[in-house]
């Protein structure tokens, strides 16, 4: 359990991710929680849901938090930030996960000496299951880093890197969902193409890109290894990869994370350091 107080500026559902996996695991009390947004209602239902408190003010969270967890989209962040420059803690520690925005664009828009880690969490944390990676910013010891890994272990599991490898992150794991659920609806397809229902089509095959995914990590093999677990000499697994290797399934999963890679970095052009005048919003 942490003894630091943690606000979430931005009360989405990445936020509330966050909020379940740290207050429903027991890892925070929901009384050193705090949320703030611009929607009463929807902060209501944080705080019925979790127990936690709330404020539309960003400012008053600020100036309250140990830890500050900034969970607005990239183009609000600007603005947040400039919001709460004047009354955040020099002590606190922020975590960003805004895709695209650096650290160093957060740390020239707070005061200086300012402790930044940035993350890269994807919508699989909102059951429990996310991968997400960390970047230190110039200022963030050994202890920050510690604290945002405690944050997102709450919600799957955490890897730390060089903030210059966030943007394949970007394109591997945080789009990678988007991959997969059209690679499971591609399957079920399938399974009623040759028989099934809807229904059991869908199930098995989200079950088997699941537990296919399980034994990755708890065996720590190579995938190939375990591909070939599962082929044998003229079977039906050897004959159904074969097709898609004639569709070039594997060449077309990878120019996707690299096309989607590339795509991140062209955002991180636009949001990341474009800004740093004390009158200029992003648009």
């Amino acid at each position: 359990m942490i003894e630091k107080t943690i606000g979430f500026l931005g009360a989405g559902n990445m936020a509330e991710a966050l909020i379940r996996g740290l207050v429903r695991g027991g890892h925070v009390p929901a009384a050193r929680v705090m949320a703030s947004g611009p929607r009463r209602e929807r902060l209501d239902e944080l705080a019925t849901e979790y127990g936690i408190l709330t404020t539309t003010s960003n400012v008053e969270l600020a100036g309250k938090v140990e830890v500050l967890v900034l969970s607005v989209k990239p183009q609000l962040l600007p603005k947040v930030l400039r919001e709460i420059a004047g009354t955040v803690h020099p002590e606190t520690l922020i975590i960003s996960v805004a895709a695209g925005f650096d650290t160093g664009a957060i740390e020239d828009l707070l005061p200086t000496g300012m402790r930044v880690v940035r993350s890269m969490p994807n919508t699989p944390a909102l059951v429990g299951a996310g991968a997400t990676a960390i970047a230190a910013g110039t200022n963030a010891t050994d202890t920050d880093m510690k604290t945002a890994r405690f944050v997102f272990d709450a919600v799957g599991m955490t890897v730390t890197l060089d903030e210059g490898q966030l943007d394949a992150v970007t394109g591997l794991s945080g789009s990678g969902p988007a991959y997969i659920f059209l690679i499971l609806e591609a399957l079920a397809d399938a399974g009623v193409k040759v028989g099934l229902s809807r229904r059991n089509a869908q199930r098995l095959a989200a079950q088997t890109v699941m537990g296919s995914a399980k034994m990755l990590l708890d065996t720590d093999e190579h995938p190939g290894r375990l591909k070939d677990m599962v082929t044998s000499p003229g079977g039906t697994a050897i004959a159904g990869l074969h097709t898609l290797e004639q569709g070039g399934l594997r060449t077309t999963l990878i120019n996707a994370v690299e096309t989607a890679t590339n795509r991140a970095r062209e955002l991180g052009q636009r949001y990341g350091r474009a800004d740093k005048g004390p009158d200029k919003d992003r648009g």
